[in-house]
């Protein structure tokens, strides 16, 4: 088994310092975070922004702020934004982020886009057209039958194939549990780049799972603020390097491609 390929979502689009006193809320915190999380052994950060009262926010200025602090900050990891509407935004405006960002790399959940199925296309297509990168977010089996119809219809362009399987639920505090990996991960791993992310304090378990499938890996303190023991990771940076070190004794090679790779 190689290396994974380690994506840090450090903060996510709900939780708050309420949850822990190291959420990154801030420019200049999600900044810290990539940081340390970079010298820890990330390879690319998940990038979710927020406004000054702390909300999820998909404005492209303050996206914009951050990416150019980021790239003069930690040039060495890949960026993705999100486009998620956490319940805020509809499809046009997740259009509008794309459009104005213009971001390298992208992710876009099936199920939101799917809301305004005329708007899909257009979606899709300006990814295409400006070179964002595109990670499909599928929650389950659904999200995914609904990516192999766009792709077979031509809503999904043909390279626009890499996917993030979910596992676990935030909003009704479902953990996920290494026993469905298997499952979830079964004929997604040779069609395209595939990622895994773990709601709950198994995390790291089902993502050493899901890398010895072949899969890489997101983590953070966006899907967990604990380790299995329930006790809380001091920061985001200690996630990483716990998962590191448990990947590690796994693996023989690190994997040398980038996440943007097709």
């Amino acid at each position: 088994m190689s290396m994974p390929y380690i994506l840090l979502a450090p903060n996510g689009a709900r939780r708050t310092r309420v949850d822990h006193p190291k959420l990154p809320l801030t420019t200049e915190q999600i900044v810290a975070a990539a940081q340390s999380g970079a010298q820890a052994g990330a390879n690319g950060l998940h990038l979710h922004v927020r406004d000054d009262s702390g909300r999820h926010s998909l404005d492209p200025g303050r996206y914009l702020e951050t990416l150019t602090e980021l790239s003069l900050k930690v040039a060495s990891l890949d960026i993705q934004i999100t486009t998620e509407a956490a319940g805020h935004y509809d499809v046009a405006q997740q259009l509008h982020c794309v459009e104005t960002v213009r971001p390298t790399w992208v992710s876009i959940a099936m199920r939101e886009i799917a809301r305004e199925p005329d708007l899909a296309p257009r979606v899709y297509a300006t990814c295409f057209e400006i070179g964002s990168k595109v990670q499909h977010i599928l929650y389950d089996a659904q999200d995914a039958l609904l990516m192999d119809q766009w792709l077979a219809n031509g809503t999904v362009h043909a390279g626009q194939t890499d996917r993030l399987l979910v596992l676990g639920r935030y909003a009704d505090r479902r953990s996920a549990t290494p026993s469905e990996v298997d499952s979830r991960l079964r004929g997604h791993v040779h069609r395209g780049r595939t990622m895994v992310c773990a709601f709950g304090p198994h995390e790291h378990d089902c993502l050493c799972c899901a890398a010895q499938m072949g899969a890489d890996v997101r983590l953070g303190f966006e899907n967990s603020l604990t380790g299995s023991d329930g006790a809380l990771w001091e920061d985001n940076a200690e996630s990483v390097s716990t998962l590191l070190l448990k990947l590690k004794r796994n693996c023989h090679e690190p994997r040398v491609s980038s996440a943007h790779e097709v």
